[in-house]
């Protein structure tokens, strides 16, 4: 256990890179079908073009303004500071009356001087989380490649799986088990995109709506959305987290867009939450809300944000494993009590 424990990092590694497969066989086969000679390898590699599109896109599209953002609400902490102290006549009194002169302008200075440090900082906080970020890019690239493997050499394995096999009654069983616990994870995958996608359009459209009433530049709508798109792959509260973020990047520019944009957010969420998400994920998974809850507080625990993004096709396929379990449990002792009556 502890040899098993030690190595979750690589399991890890190597189970998201099963999910990633497992989600993008679909468009590859698509693919393959229609590329000269049928062409499973360069069908993978038209995907993966798409996708390493997509992630450089997303990080090229939230990272710098988040930077940016960040560094301009710290730098005008100390102006804000200094009107605050000019239009704060009862905090005065008040502090005047009870002796707290020393002590509120020391906390006004401290807070400044710590603004300030951390605007100044924070590119060299930048630099000094490179190797993080080389880090993570190095076990992405490493999943990638797996992925791609996975994708090109997978059905040759599993004809070779199924090869093994010499008794026809348990090779159709596998199949057809195999076949469900597919449906379930690419059912899963297709619909929590689109779900996130449908978030994300619409955050990004009511961000561009604001930004033509309020002093804000329109190209944050870019990575609130990135943000919310994101979040709404975590199944449950990941869109919260999501519409959060998004929320704090507008109220670094402006207070009053940020609180709109918050009601339009809770709004959305009333209807992906009752209508979008029920009506694209019905009869996908099948699990209750319990075992939905359960399967991502463990996955989130375990092994974080990635986690939570695929605890609920894990749960879902050990939920066909379960069934068909108790299904093959049922026939043998129907099959027995048959042999036990012809017998009798």
């Amino acid at each position: 256990h502890e040899s098993v424990w030690s190595a979750r990092d690589a399991l890890l590694t190597i189970g998201i890179a099963l999910f990633l497969a497992l989600a993008l066989n679909m468009p590859v086969s698509y693919i393959a079908k229609r590329l000269p000679g049928k062409s499973r390898a360069g069908a993978t590699a038209i995907a993966f073009v798409l996708v390493v599109t997509l992630l450089g896109s997303f990080f090229l599209t939230v990272v710098p303004p988040v930077i940016e953002q960040t560094a301009r609400f710290a730098e005008r902490i100390p102006e804000t500071i200094e009107d605050i102290k000019g239009q704060t006549v009862p905090i005065d009194n008040f502090v005047d009356s009870y002796g707290l002169r020393g002590q509120y302008d020391d906390a006004l200075e401290n807070t400044q001087k710590q603004a300030a440090n951390f605007a100044s900082s924070l590119g060299g906080s930048f630099v000094s989380g490179v190797g993080a970020v080389l880090d993570a890019a190095v076990r992405t690239l490493i999943i990638l490649v797996l992925t791609f493997l996975m994708l090109v050499e997978g059905p040759m394995w599993l004809q070779r799986l199924w090869g093994l096999y010499r008794n026809p009654t348990r090779l159709e069983r596998h199949r057809a088990l195999v076949n469900r616990m597919y449906r379930v994870v690419s059912g899963y995958v297709t619909g929590q995109i689109l779900v996130a996608s449908i978030a994300s359009t619409g955050s990004a459209l009511t961000v561009l709506i604001l930004s033509a009433f309020f002093p804000f530049p329109a190209n944050l709508a870019m990575p609130v959305a990135a943000v919310v798109f994101v979040g709404g792959l975590i199944p449950m509260f990941g869109a919260t987290i999501g519409g959060i973020i998004a929320i704090v990047l507008l109220a670094l520019n402006d207070f009053t867009a940020a609180m709109l944009f918050t009601i339009y957010f809770v709004i959305y969420q009333q209807v992906e939450n009752n209508f979008i998400s029920p009506t694209v994920q019905s009869r996908t998974v099948e699990l209750s809300a319990l075992t939905v809850l359960t399967a991502i507080t463990i996955g989130l625990s375990l092994f974080g944000i990635l986690g939570g993004i695929v605890s609920i096709p894990v749960a879902g396929c050990l939920r066909v494993l379960l069934n068909d379990y108790l299904e093959h449990n049922r026939r043998a002792r129907e099959a027995k009590e048959h042999r036990s009556k012809a017998t009798a």
